[in-house]
Order: structure tokens, then sequence, then C-alpha cells
């Protein structure tokens, strides 16, 4: 059985990430399950943002958590990825509505309203002045949704075992995955996340620790990998019974596995 393939921040090998051009970019390419990362914003709305701050992404030294959503909306979070596109007279005329600030209810609206079955994995990032209310917030938004429950679309993120064990409090049937960034975290997470957690530890160190692999698909948990991008680093992940790759390049990664 072949892994299920989810959109890294939509398409974001040729589209800006977090943009809703990207992830529709990203459906549109056939993929299985979305990815995004989000911050509250000072007026507690939930954003898909990755970095604190938006100097790489929407050229501001503004802080995500000190601004209010309106404020966010003003700026351009699509230019940066290609700044020349102004300037280039055989450039489609770009939508704005696709470059703005992505709440994470918009990508919800969006997997929900797709004409086919959608995913969504949501990472919540840490540390953040709002501690534990960044997870309130998703589990509220989720039970507007009603998925909050067992088989919903809807799994959560994060490196923050802390952060996971809040969202299994709150709606413990949501499907959780703890991130693993260090091969050597492994033994110390491997004695508390709950026995059906799905783990989730990135190319790189499966690749500069070729046990680690081995010993999260003995531990009997799922695991996903982050980010997949290339032939080998997907051979990887097949021959170690991975059941999700997270790639910002999703159409590429579709080809491979199906031969489209």
């Amino acid at each position: 059985m072949r892994p299920q393939v989810v959109a890294h921040r939509g398409a974001s090998h040729e589209k800006a990430e977090h943009t809703l051009g990207a992830y529709l970019a990203a459906l549109d390419d056939g993929a299985e399950a979305l990815e995004c990362d989000v911050r509250l914003t000072a007026d507690g709305h939930l954003v898909c943002v990755h970095d604190r701050d938006l100097r790489r992404t929407a050229s501001t030294r503004g802080i995500v958590s000190t601004m209010e959503l309106k404020d966010l909306d003003e700026l351009d979070f699509a230019s940066w990825k290609n700044p020349w596109s102004e300037m280039d007279d055989e450039a489609p005329e770009r939508d704005e509505a696709l470059d703005r600030v992505l709440t994470l209810r918009k990508l919800l609206e969006t997997a929900a309203d797709y004409h086919r079955p959608v995913e969504v994995a949501i990472e919540t990032k840490h540390p953040t002045r709002y501690a534990g209310l960044v997870e309130r917030r998703v589990v509220d938004l989720l039970r507007d949704f009603g998925w909050d429950a067992p088989g919903s679309p809807v799994r959560v993120m994060s490196f923050s075992w802390t952060a996971l064990q809040r969202i299994e409090r709150l709606a413990p049937g949501v499907q959780l995955v703890q991130l693993l960034e260090r091969a050597q975290y492994w033994p110390m997470l491997r004695g508390v996340i709950g026995e059906s957690w799905i783990v989730g530890p990135g190319i790189k160190e499966l690749q500069d620790h070729p046990k680690l692999g081995r010993r999260i698909a003995r531990s009997g948990h799922e695991m996903h990998v982050w980010t997949v991008n290339t032939r080998a680093e997907l051979q990887l992940c097949m021959d170690l019974g991975v059941t999700a790759v997270i790639s910002d390049r999703p159409a590429y990664i579709l080809d491979l596995l199906d031969g489209r």
C-alpha cells in the first residue's frame, strides 16, 4: 500500500507557501491531504503562517501574535516567491485573493467543499505567547466543522508533546502526530506518547540515522515523514512502510508513485 501524499504548506515548491493559491494548486495536482502551520493573531484568529515574524514571507518585521487579522490581510504573502513576476509581460494576471494571509477556517472550508475527500494535517507552533490557547482555538474550530471526533479528516501535529496532550484532553478522537526533529529524542518520546499516536520524523534524521526508522516501525507506530521531495527520499519511506509523505512537490511525488 503506497503512502498518502500530503502537500507541505500547499504546492510550496512552485507557489508561495500557505497561500490559498498554493493549496488550490496542490489539490489540482491530486494531493490527498494538506499540511499547514498555525499561529494565533492578537485578535484570536488562527492563520496559516510558519514563522513567528513576517520578514521572509510578507517583507515586514511584524510579529504574527501581535497583529490583528485585518492588518495581516493587507499584506502580500506571495510576491517573495517570484519577485520578478510583475516584470514578466507573459505572466498570468495575479488574483490577489489567492495571495493574502490564509485563515485556518478558510483552509478547512476549502477542504470540506472540494469535490473529493481531502484530509488536513495541522501543526501547532510552539513556543508561543498564547501557549495552550492555540490548541483550544484549534479544537473549537474543529467542533464547528464536526471534525473533533473519531473519523475526522483532520489530524494535529506538533513537536511539543505537551501541546498534543492538550488536544488529546480536549478532543480525544482526533488523530495526533508527534513530530520528531532529532533522533536522540526518540527513546524518551517512545515512553510517553500514546499508543495510537503517529510519529513524524524528518527525512534527514532517517537518512542520517539508519536505525531510527526501523526502531520506530518496530514500536508499532505509524510514520508520517517530512519533507520528502526526491525519488531517493521517497524510496527510503517506501522501504520503511511509511503511511504518509509530506512534500513541497506533491505532483512530482504522485507521478513517482502512480506513474502518471
